[in-house]
């Protein structure tokens, strides 16, 4: 029988279909495959970073840095004043309040007057009486002493008379002395500034006694402003008075204000507790502080060795800190630093450098490592 003539089945063809279906996929496919591919290789070529880079390379060596240590400290006045009364008597007037600036001569306070006039009343009255008592023992003197040239009374009677008459002088002399003291009871009715500053403390109110001695108000001069600070023995022994101290005060939006501090006082004596010496800085006029400022001061106490990377060396990758050195074959190597503080001359390295190494600095172009780096021109490693 003749079966090539003869039409296939349903079943094969649609087996056949499906092969062919198949075929063509997979065809599509590989061609996206090939042309997902090339566009990964442009994309990748145009991307690629440089085989190669000009840089400045410089060689790492210690330097000596130095090594401070910081103290708190506080900004006080150079005049801090405890406003007392000489007179006790009750507060009438009270002008001023915490934190109020004044100036020198301004009324503080007003104490009550009528113990005071009293005082000064009868001090007048006392010397009313010792004038007249004066002025009848110089008659009796006057009279007596006529008699006594007369040879008609004794001497000894003239003596009393005459002794009567100088303590009369005299006890006039006490009762004008006794007025004048009375009289300037007054001037220390009213309280007033005794130089320009700020009230930074009160301790007493309207109607309240005051007492001479007490405290009444706390003043503190708007001059000068100091810095009290305690600090160790090993700091204290590298201070000298007029030694410039590096002062930093927390300013206006906390952004640190630092200034130049100068040591005005040195106590050689510790306290007993801490083991620490007390020391005075004066403030420069314009340093803007405010009395109870809070500062810090830095002491250098040392130096050690240490090794200095220029900022434009710093690099972050993936958020760590490095540095690009160079190897025995020229290329870029990145290698993790720890950074310490800020200095002058740059960023201290802390670990991750040695005396030696050739740092990558201002490269024209990106680095990364496997680099080849050519020296820039004038320039050495």
């Amino acid at each position: 029988m003749n079966v090539i003539g003869r039409q296939l089945p349903v079943k094969f063809q649609q087996i056949g279909k499906t092969m062919l279906n198949t075929k063509n996929r997979l065809f599509s496919i590989l061609a996206l495959v090939a042309l997902l591919t090339g566009s990964y290789t442009t994309a990748e070529a145009a991307t690629a970073p440089t085989s190669e880079v000009t840089a400045q390379v410089i060689t790492v060596q210690h330097e000596l840095l130095p090594i401070y240590a910081t103290f708190p400290g506080m900004v006080t006045s150079t005049s801090e004043v405890q406003i007392a009364s000489r007179l006790m008597g009750y507060v009438r007037k009270l002008l001023v309040h915490e934190g109020q600036r004044v100036k020198k001569g301004d009324l503080l306070l007003s104490l009550d007057a009528n113990d005071v006039k009293g005082g000064i009343a009868q001090a007048k009255a006392a010397l009313g009486k010792a004038k007249s008592v004066l002025a009848d023992a110089e008659a009796n003197y006057q009279r007596f002493q006529d008699l006594y040239r007369q040879k008609a009374i004794p001497e000894q009677q003239f003596q009393q008379v005459e002794m009567g008459y100088r303590v009369a002088q005299g006890n006039l002399e006490a009762a004008q002395a006794g007025l004048q003291q009375a009289q300037s009871q007054l001037n220390y009715v009213d309280v007033r500034a005794p130089f320009s500053g700020t009230v930074v403390a009160k301790f007493i109110d309207v109607g309240q006694l005051a007492a001479p001695g007490h405290p009444l108000l706390t003043l503190q001069s708007s001059g000068l402003q100091q810095v009290v600070v305690q600090v160790s023995q090993q700091a204290f022994e590298t201070l000298s008075l007029e030694q410039k101290v590096p002062v930093t005060i927390d300013g206006n939006d906390f952004n640190p204000l630092q200034v130049e501090g100068t040591v005005a006082r040195l106590v050689s004596a510790a306290d007993p507790i801490t083991h620490s010496h007390s020391i005075k800085l004066n403030l420069p006029a314009d340093s803007d502080t405010n009395n109870g400022d809070f500062v810090r001061v830095r002491i250098l106490v040392d130096q050690q060795p240490g090794i200095v990377a220029p900022p434009s060396a710093v690099q972050k990758r993936a958020g760590i800190d490095g540095v690009f050195v160079l190897d025995e074959n020229g290329m870029a190597a990145f290698r993790m630093v720890r950074l310490g503080e800020k200095t002058d001359s740059g960023i201290v390295v802390l670990s991750g450098l040695v005396a030696g190494d050739r740092l990558v600095v201002n490269a024209e172009g990106e680095l990364n490592n496997g680099v080849k780096v050519h020296i820039r021109q004038g320039d050495g490693a």
